[in-house]
């Protein structure tokens, strides 16, 4: 059947052209031969190409696919590509215009007298990566590295080109040499962080708002970062009237981070020795005269610290503030992250978040809010993430970078830099926190984010945004942050579920599929 209709839509079209040909050609042939006399030169450009971003095992991000464009030198010719387009709007254009001309084909129709022009498309369907990579309009980045690197992408204007002899008309002279230029590929090509199969995965989460991030524990590479509601380069129109702003890159954007922030608690106590303290949770507590409540009402009688992480024990933190000195609960949140930008490229940067200052966190309630994640503090997923690399990498935190060099042939690593690191635990602290987040899911028997094939370590948060829908209800953020495999950790994983409500419901799960995806993709 399609036959059949590939036969009928090849006959109509060829009808068509063939009666156009005729008035044109009739049209044509008074003046042809006292233009010839008159020699001069039709350039036909397909497009400019530009140099490639490539993931980190040199798999292309962008010129992933390729468009043809036939180069047709006159009426006469047109035929030959009539069933290799899939419209003859443009065909039938360039008859009537009496000139050569340029027309897109799905494949070469094999004739000799007619060039075929290949050209990488920048970014095509299922574009990876939209908001690391950005966009580019009339030929320049506008967005992301296609910005950041613009003048080294698109250094040397490569262009895609058919250049015939003509008369003054404009009208192929025959017998004369047709020049066919393809692109060289001559533009230096960037190299990232990001790994193809990594960051399919993340883009595949069901998630309607949110970020995923992933980094290698070791070297601080960013491997994913995906964020949602994604958006298309090739629609742009569409993404700007979408109310949930799919524009924004939010694995950049600071949210309230709630429960993961224990960790930095648990590390303040670590540096001063404060480790053995226990407290009998009914459910709530009192902090200057302001009342805490605990995320379990019913209270979980006496805990210790591992206890209090494993059920995210609020009321703990909360009394647990009253012993730490805030300057030493400031001073550690600072050396993990908290409150400094991430700048990854020139325009990718991550926002700083917000941390109390000194005089604030003077205020016990203050104070109290901090040690559990909440009042005013916020941060990115990026910080989290990179965060957790510190612990997993026994408090040798590396620095989140996403570009690993040049290459110029598509195949050598050019100018790579050796990773940057902060000293960020002692590591005797991070052995201590990466025990406490082994517990946190492997010993908390309603735990989502345990994965079925890698032993992993994780944190969920489940934080107050102080807003509320139209029946009170308010919105959290469901977080998760870990890391796998824990014998020799390599991964370390963040989801943000914006407004998506309890952690281990939301985000867990999650974190969960992800763990199993990537074991899968690199044993």
């Amino acid at each position: 059947m399609q036959r059949r209709l590939l036969i009928v839509k090849t006959i109509v079209l060829t009808t068509c052209l063939m009666l156009a040909l005729t008035l044109i050609l009739q049209m044509q042939g008074a003046g042809y031969s006292e233009a010839a006399v008159r020699q001069s030169q039709t350039v036909l450009t397909a497009g400019t190409a530009a140099g490639t971003i490539y993931d980190r095992e040199l798999r292309p991000l962008v010129n992933r696919e390729t468009a043809l464009y036939a180069a047709v030198p006159d009426a006469a010719s047109s035929e030959m590509i009539l069933p290799y387009m899939d419209e003859v709007t443009p065909l039938l254009a360039g008859v009537q215009s009496g000139k050569p001309f340029l027309c897109k084909v799905s494949a070469d129709p094999g004739d000799e007298d007619i060039p075929v022009l290949s050209l990488p498309v920048r970014s095509g369907s299922g574009q990876p990566a939209p908001h690391v990579i950005g966009y580019t309009q009339s030929g320049e980045g506008v967005t992301g590295l296609e910005h950041d690197y613009d003048r080294i992408l698109r250094s040397t204007n490569d262009r895609a080109s058919v250049t015939y002899v003509t008369d003054a008309k404009g009208h192929v002279l025959l017998g004369e040499p047709v020049t066919v230029r393809q692109v060289q590929g001559s533009d230096p090509s960037l190299v990232t962080t990001l790994d193809a199969d990594i960051q399919q995965l993340c883009e595949g989460l069901e998630m309607e708002k949110g970020a995923v991030v992933v980094m290698d524990v070791e070297s601080g590479d960013v491997l994913a970062m995906a964020s949602f509601p994604t958006y298309d380069p090739e629609n742009l129109a569409a993404a700007l009237d979408d109310p949930d702003s799919p524009l924004i890159d939010r694995c950049l954007c600071a949210y309230s981070v709630g429960s993961i922030f224990k960790l930095v608690t648990c590390a303040a106590a670590y540096r001063e020795g404060i480790l053995d303290f226990e407290t009998e949770c009914t459910g709530k507590t009192e902090i200057s005269g302001q009342l805490f409540r605990c995320h379990d009402w019913r209270g979980h009688g006496l805990v210790d610290m591992r206890q209090a992480m494993v059920y995210s024990c609020n009321t703990y933190f909360v009394e647990l503030s009253e012993l730490l000195d805030p300057a030493v609960m400031l001073e550690t949140a600072q050396d993990l992250g908290f409150g400094t930008q991430i700048a990854l490229s020139g325009s990718i940067v991550s926002s700083g978040g917000t941390l109390p200052s000194p005089d604030e966190l003077k205020r016990p309630a203050e104070m109290a809010n901090f040690c559990f994640g909440q009042g005013l503090l916020t941060a990115t997923p990026l910080q989290v993430t990179q965060m957790t690399c510190g612990i997993a990498n026994d408090g040798r935190m590396p620095l989140a970078r996403l570009i690993r060099g040049y290459t110029t042939d598509g195949e050598t690593l050019l100018d790579e830099k050796p990773p940057m690191y902060a000293y960020a635990l002692r590591r005797n602290a991070a052995y201590y926190l990466q025990g406490l987040m082994i517990s946190a899911i492997n010993e908390n028997e309603s735990s989502n984010a345990v994965p079925e094939t890698v032993i992993a370590a994780a944190k969920t948060s489940t934080a107050q945004t102080g807003r509320y829908d139209e029946d009170g209800q308010e919105y959290c953020h469901a977080w998760i942050t870990g890391y796998f495999p824990i014998e020799a950790p390599r991964y370390a994983v963040t989801v943000l579920v914006e407004d998506g409500g309890y952690g281990n419901e939301a985000a867990a799960p999650l974190f969960r599929e992800l763990a199993d995806g990537i074991m899968a993709l690199h044993r």
